[in-house]
């Protein structure tokens, strides 16, 4: 009886060990000496049977076969989990890991120091720009002008009427010149800077169609003018006679030209008031052109 459960034992533990990979069940038996009774070194060559030095053997043999099994098992979970350990890192090399670390350095691409300190400077200048000598709101109307500022340009626009008859249209540029002029005051040395503004004074009449034009210079205190042209709707030269110099004029024709204009209000209080006017609108384009720079550096 003992010997049938010993065989059963055997069985069932042959079945595991086969389950786990070892050496199959009947190979393990002819190891051991159980099968192949040649194979025993200690079988006088007698059948196994229920004899006292059977017992003994077959627990001997299940005691190693434990120890075998148990080894194994604990080898194939350790191989089990390095398997699953390797493929897991597999997995994390060859699918998110590079994803997630090339998004992230996409998501960290910084600016260049290059490009940083522009932004610094830029910063500072229109911080300076909008603190120190803040622009103002431009005006609309000058005496009996309309003022068009036109942001973004280099020039202004003015119009007005006189007498209801004449039409006037005056394009200023912005500061386009300079010379250099004494120091006001007794006791003042060295020179002064004067900036220069151009303009061109269109006056039209609305019967006949003619137009006058002057071109002008308006300094701080001062309107001046340059040239004088007579256009005519009628005729469409390709070289018109553009009038002489203005400087070579007959000084009585010089001085009724100036009354001329004075009297449709282009004088030296309107070359004042656009010396002001082009010192703030310089002001306003200036930090808009800031604004734009520091906007395209931070894309």
């Amino acid at each position: 009886m003992e010997l049938i459960f010993l065989w059963a034992g055997l069985y069932k533990l042959g079945n595991l060990i086969s389950y786990n990979g070892l050496l199959s069940f009947p190979f393990s038996l002819t190891y051991y000496g159980l099968l192949n009774p040649t194979l025993n070194p200690h079988h006088d060559g007698s059948r196994i049977g229920c004899s006292g030095s059977t017992v003994p053997a077959m627990a001997r043999l299940i005691r190693n076969a434990q120890r075998t099994l148990f080894s194994s098992c604990s080898s194939s979970t350790t191989l089990i989990h390095g398997l699953r350990r390797h493929e897991y890192c597999n997995w994390i090399s060859h699918s998110s890991l590079p994803l997630q670390i090339r998004l992230y350095a996409a998501n960290k691409i910084t600016k260049s120091p290059f490009k940083e300190n522009i932004l610094r400077i830029l910063r500072n200048e229109i911080s300076y720009q909008t603190e120190y000598a803040p622009p103002h709101e431009p005006a609309t109307r000058f005496n009996s002008f309309i003022v068009e500022d036109r942001p973004g340009e280099q020039w202004i626009t003015m119009r007005g009427r006189h007498n209801d008859i004449e039409d006037i249209k005056i394009e200023v540029t912005m500061f386009d010149g300079f010379k250099l002029i004494p120091k006001p005051g007794e006791d003042a040395s060295g020179e002064d800077v004067a900036l220069h503004i151009s303009l061109l004074v269109d006056i039209t009449r609305e019967n006949d169609g003619h137009k006058l034009e002057f071109a002008c210079s308006a300094w701080t205190d001062c309107l001046e003018i340059q040239k004088v042209y007579i256009f005519s709707h009628d005729t469409m030269l390709s070289r018109p006679y553009m009038g002489p110099d203005f400087r070579k004029l007959n000084g009585n024709l010089q001085k009724e030209l100036h009354g001329f204009l004075e009297a449709r209000g282009v004088n030296n209080e309107l070359s004042t008031f656009l010396h002001e006017h082009i010192m703030n609108k310089d002001r306003i384009e200036l930090i808009k052109w800031l604004e734009k720079l520091k906007s395209f550096m931070e894309k």
